[in-house]
């Protein structure tokens, strides 16, 4: 099978031929249909976690088709359409029954003494986030999987299992956004623009987009933002404390920046809640002033929306049929695996909210 290659940090991914193996007990084998481009893949390209194993295949915000299944899988079967997910869990570790799949200890991967889902000549070569969706096809665990109607478009519902499935349970979940309260988002890419729908969805009554495009930020008012702060004009914590004095109740961070996470949390009010959802680099650090906590400032975390995946895409797949969730509309560009790195370049310059790669 093709697939895109990633050998070194700053050096463009690599088209080659690969072998893939057979799906041994509790794997599911899809072909590839279509595979968002998200900026984890992207940061893991430019090196932000040096420590990565190479080489290795990318992409993890995925839709296909059931080719086969190993021994014992019986939640699928060949033909079924399935929409990929990064967060799989065991369902007997410590996190997994206190309620927190997507932190799961055990996640069901193969064992040193098995042979390598992906080789070339013999040789391993790695998956990214057990996924890799840059691909014609994946080899994956069972739960990994969720299965969806065929009649639904898989280039959209790609993106539900990454992007959306972060920037909307960030929202719905981690944060729990209040019907009438204030927010601002701190990123208008792809998983910022969720966070937007998500606030938007939970009925937040003002929705401040955060960025340093112009262009992007038009963008976040059709996703349901109500007011822009062009942040390379302004002050942004000044900008949102003038359309809400005090301070916003909730702000999200959906870039994995210092110096934006701080200006998140300086934006909310007291007993206000700031979260951070974008990808930081592994030596990051933040200064924040200890004495805001005694006003009940929260800082909290939020890994991929804080998902229980196989409850929380399918409610998320109806607010898309019901047109409340935009999932076209953030499909801005489409190409072939080939177009990989020329899709690195238009996120990296803002050109696009949402790269989606087809396979046929």
């Amino acid at each position: 099978m093709k697939a895109a290659v990633y050998h070194a940090p700053h050096a463009p991914l690599r088209i080659e031929e690969l072998d893939i193996d057979e799906p041994l007990a509790g794997e599911v084998l899809v072909r590839t249909a279509a595979s968002g481009v998200c900026g984890s893949d992207a940061h893991i390209a430019e090196g932000f976690l040096p420590d990565v194993p190479v080489p290795m295949v990318l992409g993890h915000e995925a839709a296909g088709v059931v080719e086969a299944v190993g021994p014992g899988v019986d939640y699928v079967r060949r033909g079924d359409h399935v929409v990929i997910c990064p967060s799989v869990w065991c369902g007997a570790c410590e996190m997994c029954l206190r309620g927190h799949p997507y932190l799961c200890t055990q996640r069901p991967v193969r064992a040193p003494d098995q042979p390598p889902r992906l080789s070339r000549g013999g040789e391993p070569v790695h998956q990214f986030t057990n996924i890799s969706s840059f691909a014609e096809q994946m080899l994956v665990a069972e739960r990994a999987t969720l299965k969806v109607d065929r009649e639904l478009p898989l280039d959209s519902l790609a993106l539900i299992g990454c992007g959306i499935l972060t920037g909307l349970g960030a929202a719905l979940r981690t944060a729990r956004v209040e019907a009438g309260s204030t927010v601002a988002v701190f990123g208008a890419g792809g998983v910022g623009l969720a966070a937007v729908q998500g606030a938007l969805i939970a009925g937040a009554a003002t929705i401040i987009s955060v960025d340093l495009s112009p262009r992007k930020l038009e963008t976040a008012q059709q996703f349901g933002a109500t007011h822009g702060v062009d942040a390379s004009r302004v002050d942004p914590v000044e900008g949102i404390r003038e359309i809400v004095p005090g301070g916003v109740d909730y702000a999200f961070e959906a870039i994995g920046n210092k110096t934006t996470a701080e200006q998140a949390f300086a934006s909310i009010r007291d007993a206000g809640t700031a979260v951070l959802i974008g990808f930081f680099p592994a030596e990051a650090r933040l200064d924040l002033p200890a004495a805001d906590f005694i006003s009940e400032k929260k800082l909290i975390g939020s890994r991929m929306g804080s998902n229980r995946f196989r409850l929380d895409m399918p409610a998320y797949i109806e607010l898309y049929r019901q047109g409340r969730l935009k999932l076209d509309e953030m499909v801005t560009r489409r190409g072939k695996l080939e177009d990989v790195n020329e899709a690195f370049r238009a996120m990296r310059e803002g050109e696009v909210t949402r790269t989606v790669l087809g396979f046929g």
